[in-house]
């Protein structure tokens, strides 16, 4: 007859059998598909393992921290690598399998090897960046031309993010008074579906791009400081494609200073910050108003300098004119001069104050005295009257 056993009868023998299997502790690598912190300081997680060929669920099992251990591991983490236990982490866990017969097979976690989270996303991160470059797109968007003056921009980015704020604050309250036309398309920064959310925004702009390609100049994608595992979701395959083939120029502003992401490897422009990438935008509208500017100087200086030459030839010309017509009016005085003297000369009472007489013979003055005969009537003109007498005996002396 077979034998037969009640339920927890059933359960114990699994769980010496299991827990005899693997009386030690054992390392462990999984995923974390969910976490939870209770308020008694207990964590409670659900681990799972995928099969690498249809990235399906191969193996899943509860653990739990206890507060005891938790209150060490958890600061441990965070300080190593900068980031919280979250859901979708790598995680090499040093577990104590235990079976209980009412809540069924658990994992006691007793420690956690940070390298092994941080180091799994450094190696994901360089195949990601190796299939971009083997698929010819690592140098795609930055080979795209960069417009000379970038107005109209599209805008990536969580609508509460301090980040996004402070590039907005930066953009528009620029000290040279410059005005842009910016969009917000708003999208998840972090967290697993981050990557989804901004392949999202960015097929909505392109899209409009579609519709009118001149109704952005460029894209910028832009997100404050994290911890380092927050901001994984720029090292991810998809969203590095998306960005290396879009159709116009992709500028990157995520983090701080010491993170730099496969998205950032691909866009056409990498900053550093948000307010690094509000600067990039205002110093090339900076230039070209230093450049008109100095070009309005050296065109002001152009035109002075013309002034001042047309004004100095202009002078010059003044005074030929006025030497050439002041020797012209002397020339014309001293003429004036001589006509007024020779005039003076032939004026009657001009030559009768100088003792001279006119003589009129019958009536008509004469200079000759070949014309005078005996019975003419003459009649001679002085200063102060005339004599009239009539010519009885000629006698002619001329001058020899």
């Amino acid at each position: 007859m077979e034998e037969k056993f009640t339920l927890s009868e059933l359960q114990s023998k699994i769980k010496e059998a299991i827990e005899g299997a693997i009386p030690a502790r054992v390392w462990v690598m999984a995923e974390i598909a969910e976490i939870k912190e209770q308020i008694n300081g207990h964590c409670y997680l659900e681990l799972v393992d995928y099969t690498p060929e249809s990235d399906t669920v191969s193996a899943k099992v509860r653990a739990v921290i206890w507060n005891s251990s938790y209150q060490i591991l958890k600061p441990f983490f965070e300080t190593s690598t900068g980031s919280s236990l979250s859901d979708g982490m790598h995680v090499l866990l040093k577990v104590q399998v235990q079976y209980s017969i009412v809540y069924g097979l658990s994992l006691v976690i007793n420690d956690i090897d940070p390298s092994f989270t941080v180091g799994e996303m450094e190696l994901k991160r360089q195949r990601t960046i190796a299939r971009l470059k083997s698929e010819g797109m690592f140098d795609m968007n930055s080979a795209l031309p960069f417009p000379s003056l970038p107005r109209n921009l599209a805008i990536i980015s969580s609508a509460t993010a301090a980040g996004y704020i402070d590039f907005m604050k930066h953009l528009n309250d620029n000290e040279y008074g410059f005005h842009f036309n910016v969009r917000l398309f708003p999208a998840p920064m972090q967290g697993a579906e981050a990557s989804a959310g901004i392949i999202a925004s960015l097929d909505s702009i392109a899209e409009e791009l579609r519709e009118n390609q001149d109704c952005f100049d460029a894209v910028i994608l832009i997100r404050g400081g994290g911890a380092s595992l927050d901001l994984t979701c720029f090292d991810d395959y998809d969203l590095a494609a998306n960005i290396a083939q879009f159709p116009i120029p992709v500028i990157t502003g995520v983090g701080h200073e010491i993170d730099f992401h496969v998205c950032d490897m691909v866009a056409h422009t990498w900053l550093k910050t948000p307010t690094a990438a509000a600067d990039f935008i205002l110093d090339i509208f900076i230039q070209e108003e230093t450049y008109i500017s100095s070009m309005m100087t050296r065109l002001q200086l152009a035109v002075s300098m013309k002034i001042r030459e047309q004004e100095s030839m202009l002078e010059r010309v003044c005074d030929r004119i006025r030497n050439i017509y002041s020797e012209r009016i002397v020339c014309e005085r001293n003429k004036l001069d001589l006509y007024e003297s020779r005039l003076n000369a032939i004026i009657p009472e001009e030559a009768l104050s100088k003792g001279f007489g006119i003589v009129y013979l019958n009536g008509k003055r004469i200079v000759s005295i070949e014309k005078i005969a005996n019975g003419d009537k003459i009649v001679l003109l002085l200063k102060d009257g005339y004599v009239s007498f009539d010519i009885s005996n000629v006698i002619i002396y001329k001058n020899s």
